[in-house]
């Protein structure tokens, strides 16, 4: 069965997240994403578990599903969609972010990991583990630990195997495995002996598989997209493609393996989009390329501080390739732009107006999910079903034929599809 997987996201627990990220929200909307699986995400979380142990029931091994009363039959904004709505079904995998900060070989760390996990009753022996050690897990969905990112790994491997670690965003300069700020410049140095139990890492919203390809030691990891959503309709602006069973040991195998017949590839947001794509400093105004940097000796010329080595630059650093077409085992990658960014540049509002909000209803209902217009639908249907400009534009994104704006020092890109002339 081929299907769109996105396993990191965050509850309503989560500091600076949509009241709507519940599990009704979520299977409502990775219904009209074209999402089957979507993680929990704050798993550790004593409110958010009960609401998930109360709202869901299991379903394929491993898997989970909203019980039918929970089901949103009609929303005000949506009620025209409820066709398509019924017809995706949506699994939950249980998820959670966990961040580390400790000090090791001389330096602080910040390292974030995402934890899978195939039942509640793991769910619960991770819990009661880290409530030993003080951790305090209910102040936030993401609880902060001060727990080497190391000694996580062990605990969680000792209470099952069947678990599985993954470094997340493990570019982002603050917190992250190999974050210019406060990370490593291997995985192995973070993990030690413990590295062969790591079997894939999350590129985050500001790189892509082909920047990921540059580092050969990053060769033995199956490279994964995912969201890192803070509101339901943030799901799937980045996801994974699997053609597997619907359960959570052939995902599990899929993503250990990297098999390219069972785990297709990814799909991503233009990695300029991300908000620590180059360097910078965003009160300053100043945006850098790597080399730029280098020249300014990253130090500002506005305030005389360093800027915020951005994720390219960090790239570059920990490179070892100049052709990141050497890597061997490389899956396809679909970069996008959300439909509804694609719709605001086209009617020239913003992402969040009712206009766009009207026009993305209306396109769902006569074309398809939202992930389907933008990867797969053929052009002339879009045309057809739609309008003229929006299939002109789906096909400039699925061509890469873009402008780009790049995002910086905490400040998210802009990626567009016209001249300002020609809008």
């Amino acid at each position: 069965m081929k299907f769109i997987a996105d396993f990191h996201i965050h509850s309503h627990f989560s500091l600076a997240t949509s009241k709507f990220l519940v599990p009704e929200y979520l299977d409502f909307w990775a219904r009209l994403k074209g999402i089957t699986v979507v993680g929990t995400g704050d798993f550790t979380h004593k409110g958010w578990l009960k609401e998930l142990k109360e709202k869901l029931e299991p379903a394929e091994t491993g898997l989970f599903k909203l019980k039918k009363e929970y089901r949103l039959s009609n929303l005000t904004n949506f009620e025209n969609l409820l066709s398509l709505n019924d017809e995706q079904p949506v699994r939950f995998l249980l998820t959670s972010e966990i961040s580390s900060i400790y000090k090791k070989n001389g330096k602080v760390r910040k390292v974030h990991n995402l934890i899978f996990a195939p039942d509640f009753e793991t769910v619960e022996k991770i819990r009661e583990s880290l409530l030993k050690i003080g951790a305090n897990l209910d102040s936030d969905g993401r609880p902060i630990l001060g727990l080497d990112a190391k000694n996580l790994l062990e605990m969680v491997l000792e209470i099952s195997e069947e678990t599985l670690f993954v470094p997340a965003h493990i570019w982002t300069p603050w917190f992250s495995v190999l974050g210019a700020k406060s990370g490593f410049d291997s995985i192995e140095e973070c993990f030690e002996d413990l590295t062969e139990n790591i079997f894939a890492v999350e590129t985050g919203l500001s790189s892509d598989p082909p920047m990921n390809w540059l580092c050969s030691f990053l060769d033995k990891f199956t490279l994964i997209s995912n969201s890192d959503a803070h509101s339901p309709e943030k799901l799937g602006r980045d996801a994974n493609i699997f053609d597997t069973e619907l359960s959570y040991f052939s995902i599990k195998e899929a993503l250990k393996t990297g098999n390219p017949q069972k785990f297709l590839g990814t799909i991503d947001l233009f990695p300029q989009e991300g908000k620590y794509h180059f360097d910078g400093h965003r009160k300053c105004g100043v945006r850098w390329k790597p080399e730029e940097t280098a020249e300014h000796d990253g130090i500002c010329p506005q305030c005389g501080k360093k800027v915020t080595v951005g994720v390219m630059n960090r790239v570059l650093q920990l490179a070892d390739r100049k052709n990141g077409k050497e890597r061997p085992n490389k899956l396809p990658f679909y970069s996008i732009i959300p439909l509804k960014e694609i719709l605001a540049e086209i009617y020239q509002t913003g992402a969040n107006s009712k206009k766009v909000d009207n026009y993305y209803r209306l396109f769902l209902k006569k074309i398809g999910a939202e992930l389907d217009i933008l990867l797969n639908i053929p052009i002339e249907e879009i045309r057809r079903k739609g309008n003229e400009t929006l299939a002109e534009a789906i096909l400039r994104m699925r061509r890469k034929n873009v402008l780009i704006e790049e995002g910086f020092d905490g400040k998210f890109g802009k990626v567009m599809l016209f001249e300002k002339t020609k809008k």
